[in-house]
């Protein structure tokens, strides 16, 4: 990652702005930046316009930001969910035990903004001021180096294949006491990170330079390569709330997108998958809500559905007993709406696969919103239930638009029917 950043985004950058899943919106393109955009992946569609030469129609799926790409617009892409909401259900995902959020709704500090970029890169710069309110952290870091005198251990393999065991100078180790950490890189990254997006405001710019300045003997991040692991810790604990989110950035700014048999689509922003959220959001929810009742519960647990182990299969989410032997329930997370037609068939069929090769009596469906709050269907031909029943397959509504507690509460419910607390309504 380069160390300087730009100051501001042009102001002559054209911008559309897209809603979730909403209808397409007829932009002038040319040829070549509306070929890279459809094939970068980021938009659900886009496709040249037939009544508008010039023209190419931009389709937003389920990534939710900004995004500036070479040669084209800054795309921006709305949520459907209210932004509060959103930066809600990434904080639980990312920390349970709400260490980065206001202790008032449970939200993260999103300010004043009520778009995906601003919220962010303010609520990481809250995040950063408050990790160094106390000072920058200092760590131990192992240094090697070519030194005029002798510091710490003698690399002596080093010496002898650069310098033929001559000294000096010669090639040392030492553990240093430094700011140039794995935490104060990740937090440097991130600043720079959120100063080259399109549209973070100029006052939270300037913020973010700042914290820029503070974390400057800390060593930038090379673009591309992997981020310094760090263990939490007594001695790191302020930092953590940041830390976590200021992955999540690093993690989400899609630095690029390789279109097949085409060179890389370098592309600065910030893109979150709702469909990942989503299912981040109530998995570790769930998994949270069971371990309270001496349950275990996977994530993404790994079988077959075949007996030579040919067909995988991941599950979301599969609830077991606490010496995590034998499981209990499936649960799979869909991030989709339920049309005036009812819901995919296709996931019912997904679910009673999980419930048979697990040899359950049922299957869960959780989904962002439906029409009812709850329906099940009882399968034909299988008697998998102690009474003799078919097996069920549930179907889950949860309503994002319902405060934090409502939603912790409907999991916190639905984790007792897992647990067998709560019967089945």
């Amino acid at each position: 990652m380069p160390a300087s950043v730009p100051a501001s985004v042009p102001a002559s950058v054209p911008e559309v702005s897209l809603r979730e899943y909403g209808p397409a919106v007829s932009v002038p393109l040319g040829a070549e930046a509306g070929r890279a955009l459809a094939a970068s992946g980021i938009l659900r569609s886009a496709t040249p316009d037939p009544g508008r030469p010039g023209h190419w129609l931009l389709r937003a799926g389920n990534r939710v930001g900004a995004v500036r790409t070479p040669g084209g617009p800054v795309v921006r892409i709305m949520p459907k969910t209210p932004v509060s909401r959103l930066f809600f259900l990434l904080g639980f995902s990312l920390d349970p035990a709400r260490a980065w959020r206001d202790s008032g709704e449970g939200t993260v500090d999103t300010g004043a903004y009520d778009d995906v970029v601003p919220a962010l890169a303010h609520a990481v710069e809250r995040q950063i001021d408050a990790a160094l309110r106390q000072g920058v952290l200092q760590g131990y870091r192992e240094v090697e180096e070519s030194a005029l005198v002798m510091r710490g251990r003698l690399r002596e393999a080093e010496q002898i294949r650069r310098h033929f065991g001559r000294t000096p100078p010669v090639e040392v180790a030492y553990d240093a006491y430094t700011a140039d950490t794995a935490e104060n890189r990740i937090l440097r990254a991130a600043a720079e990170r959120l100063l080259r997006l399109p549209g973070v405001p100029g006052p939270v710019r300037r913020r973010l330079a700042h914290q820029r300045v503070r974390l400057a003997d800390a060593l930038p991040l090379i673009r591309g390569q992997e981020l310094p692991r760090w263990q939490p810790s007594r001695l790191n604990s302020r930092y953590q709330p940041a830390l976590r989110i200021a992955e999540a950035v690093l993690r989400g700014t899609s630095p690029e997108h390789r279109p097949a048999g085409a060179d890389p689509l370098a592309v600065d922003g910030f893109l979150l998958d709702m469909n990942k959220l989503f299912e981040d959001f109530v998995t570790v929810a769930l998994r949270e809500a069971l371990r309270e009742r001496g349950l275990t519960a996977r994530l993404q647990d790994p079988h077959h559905l075949d007996l030579a182990g040919l067909v995988r299969m991941r599950p979301d989410l599969v609830v077991r007993t606490g010496d995590g032997r034998t499981p209990l329930a499936v649960v799979d997370a869909k991030y989709k709406v339920e049309k005036a037609y009812g819901l995919p068939n296709a996931d019912l069929y997904q679910a009673l696969t999980y419930a048979t090769v697990l040899g359950l009596p049922e299957a869960h469906l959780v989904y962002a919103a439906g029409h009812r709050p709850e329906r099940f269907h009882e399968v034909r031909g299988t008697a998998a239930g102690p009474d003799g029943r078919g097996v069920r397959l549930y179907q889950h509504s949860l309503d994002l638009s319902r405060p934090p507690e409502q939603l912790l509460t409907a999991l916190g419910q639905l984790a007792g029917r897992l647990a067998g607390d709560l019967p089945h309504s």
